[in-house]
């Protein structure tokens, strides 16, 4: 784990056979920022998507193959409720607008997390934006949506229960590559790198374990100031590093 600082390589700079494959991202600090300007929380969130697509867009230029971002936890139902239905709100706004970059940038998303729980409109509009980059080959951006790492690998173990109980799987054949298989990201690579802007030093309940082996890299930034120049130094970090996966 380290804390981001110091000026940013450029991407050209990067060497190009050790891009990280998978990277996740703790969008965090939208409320502090909007706080600190004297705004509402809203806004700090209309902020952040301003932030998502230059970091999807920079991940994509670099060969980045997935990302992975924490936009809203099952623990967030706790907040306002006002609030709430504005995330919601913006869940529409970004299916509606920013489709055509997505496409333009030849992306594909996928909502991951017990998202089908969202109210109808939210939830029309995220299945929506799916369908319509379905057929794009370019970089995978998963948006974890009412997610939790605990309830993922809870629905995890029931499936594989389930096999075990139907005879169709037997205990003995449960390893690392059924569990993950299970999971929601089971067609990407775990993650390489995970970044979490805003100063805190934790993970929060997501991917644990597809973390396992994970780079951490924290920064100070807050979610709507990181841009494409901040993932491009995190990720010089990350090659600046020698991965042991446990070894020592």
């Amino acid at each position: 784990m380290s804390v981001s600082h110091g000026a940013a390589p450029s991407a050209t700079q990067l060497d190009p056979q050790a891009i990280p494959q998978h990277i996740a991202i703790i969008m965090d600090g939208n409320r502090r920022w909007a706080k600190a300007r004297g705004l509402p929380a809203i806004e700090g969130h209309r902020r952040g998507i301003i932030a998502l697509r230059a970091v999807t867009r920079a991940a994509s230029d670099i060969g980045v193959r997935a990302v992975t971002v924490y936009g809203f936890s099952t623990e967030n139902w706790t907040r306002e409720v006002s609030e709430i239905s504005l995330l919601f709100d913006l869940c529409v706004h970004f299916a509606k607008h920013e489709l055509a970059e997505l496409n333009r940038n030849n992306v594909r998303v996928r909502i991951i997390g017990d998202w089908e729980a969202l109210p109808p409109r939210s939830r029309e509009a995220l299945r929506g934006l799916q369908a319509q980059t379905a057929s794009n080959d370019g970089l995978i951006l998963n948006i974890a949506v009412n997610y939790s790492s605990r309830a993922e690998l809870r629905r995890a173990v029931r499936a594989i229960a389930a096999d075990v109980a139907a005879g169709t799987l037997r205990p003995e054949e449960i390893d690392d590559e059924r569990i993950a298989a299970a999971l929601y990201t089971a067609d990407v690579p775990d993650p390489d790198l995970l970044i979490r802007p805003g100063g805190e030093q934790r993970l929060s309940n997501f991917l644990l374990y597809q973390l396992a082996y994970t780079e951490l890299v924290m920064t100070q930034t807050l979610w709507p100031d990181f841009t494409g120049e901040e993932l491009i130094r995190a990720v010089g970090q990350f090659q600046a590093r020698q991965r042991r996966f446990g070894g020592a």
